[in-house]
Formats: C-alpha cells, structure tokens, sequence
C-alpha cells in the first residue's frame, strides 16, 4: 500500500493510520459516523456551507463530513478531502455516491502544496491534533484559503471532560499496566484539549478572529445496539483497545469483564451513553 509523502516528522502518525490501526477505523466507519453524528451536526450547523462553495476537509478520514458538505454545496461547489491513511480514503471514496462533487487525496497537509487561495472553507472533524508542527502544518493549509476563508473545526476536550473514551481506559487499566504518558502536546486525540495552546498555534500560523466555544455532548457508544456493543466498541478502536495490544486471551477477557460491569451502569435500553466534550474552533484567514 503507498504511503503519502509527508513531513519526517509526522512519519509516526504516517505509519500508524496506513497500518492496523488505520485499517480498524476503516472498518468502523458506518458505526463511528453514527457514534459522531451529535458532533457533525454541530460542525455543519456552524459550517453553514451554500452552493458554490469550495471545502477543505482536513484529515477527512473516511469521508463522512466531507460527503455531507458536498451535497450542500452542490450545484457549483466542491469539497478535497485529504488525509494520510489509504485505508480510510478507499473506504471513502467506496461510500461517496456517484456524481457527488467530492474528491479525496492521499496527503499531509504539512507539506502538501495546495492551490493558493482556493478554497473558502477549512474544516474539520479531529483530524487536525495529530500534527508534530501544528503551526507549520496550519501556515501550509491556511495557504490554500481565500483571504477571509473561514477556519471551522472540533477538536477534543481534555480527557476527563471525555469518559466515553477514558472510563473504559479505566476499567482495563485494572488488568493492564498504563499505556505510556503522552505530553500535553504530543500528537493524539487530546493535543487541542489547551484552549490556549489551540489559540496560540492558530495565531502564530496566521489566522485571526480565533475562538474556541466548548460543546458538551451525550454519546451512546453502543449506537443503540445494546451493551454488548458498546464493549465490543471500547475493545476495537481508542486507548482501551491499545492498552489491551499484546495482551492474553485471559487478561482481555478480564478486562472485557470489567468493561461491562462498568457500561451497564451506563446503560438504559439498548443505549451505552456517556459525557463528551469537544472545542468548536472557528478563526478567519
């Protein structure tokens, strides 16, 4: 499978969404664009995209955003998807419908060399924390934007505003030894979490008017299947799904014990729900 040519410095982050891991959020893609839908609603509401419109979707993934901007900016418009992981965009473009104007390219956008001053719109849906140089990678993309293009995307919260994600890292940590501590700012799901962080990146890339409003969420990690689901969900993508890596059958049977135990307390019919929490970012260019 070809890699993109990206920074040295984002190799890491290259390799991880081009191999298993990658590969795993491919294969969830229905299931996570419903587990997400609270937040792409959001983002689209403050997207307020029109026909005519040219999008940037900036680590599209599998391609959900950037599909449902396409149909609103139709007739006229068009949306570039770009993203580092091959996996994610053939499950994108397998899913975009015919004739959609969509078009997705396997890039980093740290060095990707974007058409000056071509699009109206920079948006994304966290695919945006896992740069080793944020501010060079938004001086790169802000490039592509007309001047007063608009800057709108979610980025997370830090990691106890999010207990989907972090309650079941929890729980396995019972069986497991701790997953290495990242910094504050080292590329993951988490690496925006600093409001301030966030605003200095954006200010020293170019960008004015920031500003960060935070959103809180209800997501049913079981999207409405039931609990089994919900576990199932925890064990094959996030960091409880890393710790476990590696690990016997044993100690991941334990672990799923112990993942249940807890997401039943969090369950009402066939719905697993817990707290989130993301920054709506929005700037101008």
């Amino acid at each position: 499978m070809p890699l993109p040519a990206g920074d040295d410095r984002n190799a890491d982050q290259i390799a991880y969404w081009n191999g298993p891991g990658g590969q795993r959020w491919s294969d969830r893609q229905e299931a996570q664009d419903i587990l997400l839908s609270p937040v792409s609603e959001i983002l689209i509401a403050r997207i307020a995209a029109k026909a005519g419109d040219r999008v940037l979707d900036i680590g599209c993934g599998c391609g959900g955003l950037a599909i449902a901007l396409a149909r609103q900016v139709a007739p006229g418009g068009s949306v570039l998807g770009i993203d580092i992981s091959a996996p994610m965009l053939a499950q994108a473009r397998q899913v975009a419908p015919v004739g959609c104007p969509v078009e997705f390219v396997l890039a980093d956008a740290t060095v990707h060399p974007f058409t000056p001053a071509s699009f109206d719109l920079l948006v994304s849906r966290f695919g945006v924390m896992f740069f080793a140089d944020p501010v060079a990678s938004f001086a790169n993309m802000r490039k592509a934007l007309k001047p007063g293009g608009r800057v709108v995307f979610a980025c997370w919260r830090e990691p106890k505003a999010n207990p989907w994600m972090i309650a079941p890292l929890q729980a396995v940590y019972r069986h497991v030894p701790k997953l290495p501590e990242m910094a504050p700012e080292d590329p993951g799901p988490f690496a925006f979490a600093s409001e301030a962080r966030v605003s200095r990146i954006l200010a020293e890339a170019g960008f004015r008017d920031v500003a960060l409003e935070p959103q809180a969420l209800s997501l049913d990690i079981a999207i409405g299947k039931g609990l089994d689901a919900a576990v199932q969900s925890a064990f094959e993508i996030g960091p409880a799904s890393r710790a476990l890596e590696g690990h016997s059958p044993e100690t991941r049977e334990a672990a799923r014990q112990s993942v249940r135990d807890l997401l039943a307390q969090h369950q009402t019919g066939d719905s697993v729900t817990l707290p989130g929490s993301i920054w709506l970012v929005t700037a101008h260019a």
